[in-house]
């Protein structure tokens, strides 16, 4: 599958008019943007969780903290992907903009520092203008072109259809882009390290069972498994789904279906659960290196000695 390339032209034009209207500030005397606001706008950076401080305007006030302990678990094997988004305060803090889940989670993980973008003061124009050049890069992997759309959204209030329509491409595209932030982090981790390839990734998006994701996952790597095979392989995981969900359609066995599921992201691998009538069973989580052994170990807090 071909990468998703923006239209230039379009962009062009929507470049030219972001200049028109930004601050002299980020202009050198030709009137272009300085390279080194565009730089600034787009970069991350590691900034303490103790600076940080939440905005109280945020409208969003409950937190599942169910939710937010597996979040905090996933980070503990993965870091954050998707930055926090900051501004900074005249007393050196840095006001949360966006991320306040990520940052809640990461609090309960343990962490230090976050990587964050950190926002300038009016700089809407700015950061439009740097997410639409940072996009026509050509080594840009499709994680990070998703994080740019979603950035868009969060940051900027649009719409897909207006994202879309910045990039000259179809909702649809910029959508399926976008729903590639769903795959588990360990899946998302190897696109980015150029260890799993965009056409792989769009092929396991087909599957929306957490656990057979990761089933596919682990079967590429260790097959070395073309994108072409990986689709035939989707193909024979999803006529199994519907065998699986008939088995577990009762109200006693469907629960367990959803613990097998949050299970596997939490760990990063497939998991299974075996029940007997007389309430007895088998909790499987299977690993595939020792490295993967030893995290799972650490994530149960289980003693070595």
């Amino acid at each position: 599958m071909s990468k998703s390339i923006p239209n230039k032209d379009l962009i062009g034009k929507g470049l030219r008019s972001l200049l028109q209207n930004m601050d002299a500030e980020y202009k050198n005397p030709a009137g272009k943007v300085q390279p080194a606001a565009i730089e600034k706008a787009v970069a991350t950076n590691r900034v303490a969780l103790a600076n940080i401080v939440v905005n109280p305007k945020n409208p969003r006030k409950d937190f599942d903290q169910k939710a937010l302990q597996e979040l905090a678990n996933s980070i503990k094997l993965h870091d954050i992907i998707q930055p926090l988004t900051v501004s900074s305060l005249s007393d050196g803090k840095y006001q949360l903009i966006a991320g306040e889940r990520r940052f809640r989670a990461a609090k309960l993980a343990g962490l230090l520092d976050v990587p964050a973008y950190i926002r300038q003061v009016n700089d809407k124009e700015l950061l439009e203008l740097a997410l639409l050049e940072n996009l026509q890069r050509v080594d840009l992997n499709e994680i990070e072109i998703a994080l740019s759309y979603q950035r868009m959204m969060d940051e900027l209030s649009y719409t897909q259809e207006q994202v879309a329509d910045r990039m000259g491409k179809d909702r649809s595209t910029v959508a399926n882009v976008i729903r590639l932030l769903r795959l588990p982090p360990a899946i998302q981790l190897s696109v980015r390290r150029g260890e799993l390839s965009m056409g792989h990734a769009r092929a396991l998006i087909a599957l929306d069972v957490v656990d057979a994701q990761l089933v596919a996952f682990k079967e590429i790597l260790a097959k070395g498994l073309s994108v072409r095979q990986t689709e035939a392989l989707v193909q024979q995981l999803k006529k199994s789904l519907p065998a699986v969900k008939k088995t577990t359609n009762s109200t006693s066995s469907s629960p367990y279906k959803r613990i097998e599921d949050k299970l596997a992201s939490h760990f990063s691998t497939r998991v299974k659960i075996k029940t007997n009538k007389d309430g007895s069973g088998q909790l499987i989580i299977e690993y595939y290196t020792q490295e993967e052994f030893n995290k799972i170990l650490g994530l149960l807090n289980a003693p070595l000695d």
